[in-house]
């Protein structure tokens, strides 16, 4: 996709509620639906504030950005900012949306400064864990499937999450009987509201779950009835997946899209924030402190285990995550040699489900070959996430634990996620106030992406996807030899 040039519209705004002269900026996108491709451009970034003002500018685009490919918006987006400390990373891929650009409020005017953030959600009970898979896999994100089958993406998740929720409850009955994603995201939107307003930016922040409760629209509501008049959405996720942020920003996109109040709300969108470097410190000062608790922690190998995506989803699809996720992972391990830590690391990916083939290397493979190659010690770090959850907690802190200790190794250790680290949560208050003046009205045009069930109306095509649903449903329903194919797959 062909990059488009960003027009910088500049005006001055007073906004009471942080005491910050900023300039506004527009962007021009050439379509705002969330598709397969979206390329974004990073820059680095500088800012030089005193304590009561923040001078930040669009900057031209250089010759050494770096292309990405997210999923349907296209800009140039590079923030310059001076620091008194020094130099860092702008908030990477902040995104704004093309509409009717939202005159700057009145010197009298006070802003009412919401925060969004979009993370997974867990069952909170067992009773939770069936439904909840059904949400998961009842998401065209997850499961892709050809545009010709898509009308069976309800009854496949339905018998995908009733054939997983056994051994799903027996991971949760584990680790406490339900996921504790939703506590742990609630402490940081709190940690997160305090450390805006030392900043002097007071804001309410919400969480929006894509599966589970608190649901992204109950979320949106709550942001409506609280008369929110600019808001920053920023996701959990360090690194952009279609999966992960692509899905929950389709959702958002839906939801504005066909609320009149909610398209003239200024929003800006962090579509990914892993090179900022408050993150990557702060998870370079959790491994360094874990590595001091080996017997030799020089000899400890760095096993970065990343949750995976479908290779498709890399190769046909456009979505950037391999990629960011390897330059994330140098990233770490740069800022650690910068501290005399020269530790081997390893990248892996980790939760594949179904016949499809995922990013390799896969975690449980690595684990087996590092043991029988006569790796000792081993430090595991969860870096797809910044929150405990049954990936953390049941799946590397149990199962792959356990075959590694089987497979040779002998020191375990595992990198606790960031939770509420103070550096880090003072980063995600950073990123959020350079977001904020780049907020723009999402177009009302997102509301295109409908169900199959809103656009198939042609009654002959529903009949004959209603006879071929059935025999297909007859075909897995009393052919055992398939039934157990597929059962075997999925779980």
């Amino acid at each position: 996709m062909d990059a488009v040039a960003s027009s910088s519209v500049v005006s001055r705004m007073n906004l009471r509620s942080f005491r910050t002269n900023v300039s506004s900026s527009s962007f021009s996108c050439p379509q705002t639906r969330l598709t397969p491709t979206l390329n974004l451009s990073y820059g680095e970034c500088q800012m030089n504030c005193s304590s009561h003002e923040a001078s930040v500018s669009i900057c031209s685009k250089s010759a050494a950005n770096k292309s990405r490919v997210f999923g349907g918006l296209s800009l140039h987006c590079q923030l310059q900012k001076r620091e008194p400390i020094g130099k860092t990373f702008c908030s990477v891929g902040v995104c704004t949306y093309p509409g009717s650009v939202i005159e700057a409020p009145s010197h009298t005017a006070e802003e009412k400064i919401g925060v969004l953030l979009l993370n997974l959600g867990g069952p909170d009970t067992l009773h939770d864990v069936q439904p909840f898979l059904f949400n998961l896999f009842a998401d065209p994100d997850i499961i892709r499937l050809p545009r010709l089958f898509q009308f069976l993406q309800r009854p496949l998740a339905q018998l995908i999450s009733t054939l997983r929720a056994p051994k799903s409850k027996e991971g949760y009955a584990a680790i406490g009987g339900g996921s504790p994603l939703r506590r742990i995201t609630d402490e940081q939107a709190n940690a997160l509201k305090l450390a805006l307003k030392e900043k002097e930016v007071p804001a309410n922040v919400y969480v929006a779950m894509r599966y589970w409760h608190p649901f992204t629209e109950e979320a949106v509501q709550q942001i409506k009835r609280d008369g929110i008049t600019r808001l920053v959405v920023l996701p959990l996720y360090p690194q952009y997946s279609i999966s992960t942020t692509g899905s929950s920003i389709r959702v958002l996109q839906n939801i504005f899209g066909s609320d009149p109040y909610l398209a003239r709300l200024p929003v800006a969108i962090i579509q990914s924030w892993y090179q900022r470097q408050g993150y990557i410190k702060s998870m370079a000062n959790l491994i360094e402190e874990e590595l001091q608790k080996f017997p030799e922690p020089d000899e400890a190998r760095i096993f970065f285990s990343a949750h995976g995506v479908p290779v498709s989803y890399v190769e046909e699809a456009g979505d950037p995550y391999r990629d960011q996720m390897e330059e994330c992972i140098s990233l770490i391990m740069q800022e650690l040699k910068a501290r005399e830590i020269n530790n081997d690391h390893t990248l892996a990916y980790q939760s594949r489900v179904g016949p499809v083939q995922w990013l390799k290397p896969y975690t449980d493979e690595v684990l087996v070959e590092l043991g029988q190659k006569g790796v000792k010690s081993l430090l595991a770090v969860p870096v797809s996430f910044v929150s405990e959850h049954i990936e953390t907690l049941e799946e590397i802190d149990m199962e792959y634990k356990e075959l590694a200790l089987e497979s040779g190794v002998v020191n375990w250790g595992r990198v606790p996620a960031l939770n509420c680290t103070s550096s880090f949560i003072t980063d995600l208050a950073d990123a959020v106030i350079e977001a904020l003046p780049s907020a723009m009205a999402m177009s009302s045009s997102t509301s295109n992406t409908t169900t199959t069930e809103e656009t198939d109306m042609d009654p002959m095509r529903y009949l004959i996807k209603v006879v071929f649903g059935s025999i297909l449903a007859f075909l897995l329903l009393f052919s055992p030899k398939m039934l157990s194919a597929f059962k075997n797959q999925i779980l």
